[in-house]
């Protein structure tokens, strides 16, 4: 067993600069090595973290269990994208949703780039790049870097959304290699 270099508290800890920290210090210490001799100074009593230690590594957990849970079961595990709603814990296609479809085949015109479909659609080109990669439009859920079958309509097919994702690869690789 070691103490926590913050609150003296006797854990097996996580290593941080060469130093332990329990569970919940190692949370808010700081990513700037320059700066961790003053963390450090700001002494606390360990006994006032007892609550919060109890459930400093299982919170993130049990949330993320249940997350993949809802994935595994076709249900989304974030905000409505856009095109969709949110009804009794079901995607649902919105008014725009034909806005989508038309995303994905201007963006396959040859002459067609991120920027002037951003514009067009008032989009950031951020903003579009997560349309025009986002599985849920092909009635899929991913999550966890897994993708999932989802249990809501898809917007567009699979082929419509591949032909997209080679596009944007290509980019990807001219902007590479410039």
């Amino acid at each position: 067993m070691n103490k926590c270099a913050k609150c003296g508290y006797e854990c097996q800890g996580n290593n941080k600069f060469g130093l332990v920290f329990c569970d919940v210090c190692i949370k808010f210490c700081p990513d700037n090595p320059d700066e961790i001799d003053e963390y450090i100074k700001e002494k606390i009593d360990s006994n006032a973290l007892d609550s919060f230690r109890k459930y400093a590594k299982t919170r993130g957990q049990n949330q993320k269990k249940g997350m993949i849970k809802k994935a595994l079961q076709g249900q989304v595990v974030s905000r409505a994208p856009f095109g969709y709603e949110l009804k009794d814990k079901k995607l649902v296609p919105t008014q725009n949703s034909k806005e989508v479809e038309e995303i994905f085949e201007e963006f396959l015109e040859p002459k067609t780039t991120l920027n002037k479909l951003s514009k067009k659609h008032n989009f950031s080109v951020n903003g579009l790049k997560k349309v025009l990669t986002n599985f849920t439009y092909i009635g899929k859920i991913k999550f966890n870097n897994q993708i999932f079958n989802g249990n809501h309509q898809p917007l567009i097919s699979s082929i419509l959304f591949n032909k997209v994702q080679d596009k944007l690869e290509k980019i990807k690789k001219r902007n590479i290699i410039s």
